[in-house]
């Protein structure tokens, strides 16, 4: 894969033919998600080094060690069949990020499901007893959904899971939340121009839409 250069089109096109025909991101029905794990979710160097963009854009940190995130992408929970798009660790700090190309108000449910999982996995990989006397010290989660559908919305909006309980909860004893971030072209600008593979991919998958809108023939995953 071409590292990062100045050109959207050369860029996620050389990665959309990569992953073809496994992913056929241009007229496959869920090309926005299967693009976005292909950039961000893969072990390989160079999306090793998108993802740590991604974060440090995110967190106003400054990693250098794509190393340093170690992923743990759920790709199948047997007993629901359960996915992902991108969870990693780094820093003490449990991360999921889930690109959505419609707008779910029960992405917090689905985050607490998710991270349930993750949670286990890291505690059977560490050898944590839960049972224990002393207190099992875990990752702080982050839950980040990145939105890109034809709905408009606010550039960050915080879903909760009290939303969703059947009686009003305004404890926050049971809380569990979701940020949603809108990826669409003009918003969240600021963050595009610091993660560039982010605005690369936006921008794609903007003149995908924009041509199918127009009657275009998206069969190929280049143009």
């Amino acid at each position: 894969m071409n590292d990062i250069i100045n050109s959207t089109d050369s860029q996620i096109s050389d990665i959309a033919n990569q992953t073809q025909p496994v992913l056929q991101p241009a007229h496959h029905p869920q090309y926005r998600d299967r693009l976005f794990k292909a950039i961000f979710g893969r072990d390989t160097e160079q999306s090793k080094k998108w993802r740590l963009e991604l974060y440090n854009a995110l967190n106003g940190s400054h990693y250098t060690d794509p190393d340093a995130l170690k992923l743990n992408t759920i790709e199948n929970i047997i007993y629901i069949t359960m996915k992902n798009d991108v969870s990693f660790l780094i820093d003490s700090q449990m991360n999921l990020y889930e690109q959505q190309s419609t707008y779910n108000p029960n992405m917090p449910l689905r985050g607490l499901m998710y991270f349930s999982q993750l949670y286990q996995m890291y505690i059977s990989q560490n050898e944590k007893d839960v049972h224990s006397s002393k207190i099992v010290k875990i990752p702080n989660p982050k839950f980040i959904v990145f939105y890109n559908g034809v709905k408009d919305f606010p550039d960050r909006i915080k879903l909760k899971l009290s939303d969703a309980f059947e009686k009003e909860d305004k404890s926050g004893d049971f809380e569990w939340t979701a940020e949603m971030i809108n990826i669409n072209p003009g918003h969240n600008e600021t963050l595009q121009k610091i993660c560039k593979p982010l605005y690369n991919y936006t921008s794609y998958v903007s003149r995908i839409s924009d041509n199918k809108k127009k009657g275009a023939d998206c069969k190929s995953g280049s143009r």
